[in-house]
């Protein structure tokens, strides 16, 4: 068994109820998400896939990503999509002491050239502490419906796509990852995920 979810259960959504998992719709609508970039190329390779599909997506990014790239950051928000904070050295939060996560996230958001409210801690991994701290700064945590698994170097291009068009319903919260780990996987899978949610009537927002 992986050490991960496809489909997050609907236990974990319950359990933790404060996280934003997926977003009620009345029409359909799905929420791609990108995290770890921005990233040189393949950052700017999703946004032109993007646009082709007239789609908007959500990029949590990584402060550090954003210093060195701050360019192709700029793009994304020039583009019109939306911008979320990762953390500035992409922090697993169970690893790392509550005060000097907040910190980084914190000098993450010292990066950035507008107020970002939405945030997404990597691996998914963050302490009750730190999220009391995260809301009490203003933070909305927004976790995920659909896992895609690019990063999963162990399994194929065609797995990727399967795990996100299998059990893609209005409203989900899609994640993807810009970075250079993912990109065989999310080179062959984004476009065709795309091209599924439009044949298929579905739009594709950014998370206000």
């Amino acid at each position: 068994m992986k050490p991960y979810w496809i489909k997050t259960p609907a236990i974990i959504k319950k359990l933790f109820s404060g996280f934003v998992w997926d977003i009620p719709v009345t029409d359909k609508v799905v929420y791609l998400t990108f995290d770890d970039g921005p990233t040189p190329e393949i950052t700017e390779w999703v946004l032109s896939e993007l646009e082709k599909h007239h789609a908007k997506a959500t990029f949590f990014c990584i402060g550090n990503n954003i210093a060195h790239n701050r360019n192709i950051y700029q793009k994304v928000i020039d583009a019109g999509h939306a911008i979320g904070n990762h953390t500035y050295n992409h922090r697993n939060g169970w690893k790392t002491k509550t005060r000097d996560y907040i910190d980084n996230v914190v000098l993450c958001a010292s990066e950035m050239s507008e107020s970002v409210n939405l945030f997404r801690p990597p691996y998914g991994k963050l302490r009750p502490s730190q999220s009391r701290l995260l809301k009490k700064l203003g933070f909305t945590i927004v976790m995920w419906d659909i896992l895609s698994a690019d990063f999963d170097r162990g399994i194929t291009p065609e797995t990727c796509l399967g795990n996100v068009v299998k059990h893609i319903a209005p409203g989900s919260v899609i994640i993807f990852h810009d970075s250079v780990k993912a990109f065989k996987n999310l080179e062959f899978a984004l476009p065709r995920t795309l091209q599924f949610l439009s044949d298929n009537g579905y739009r594709c927002e950014k998370i206000a």
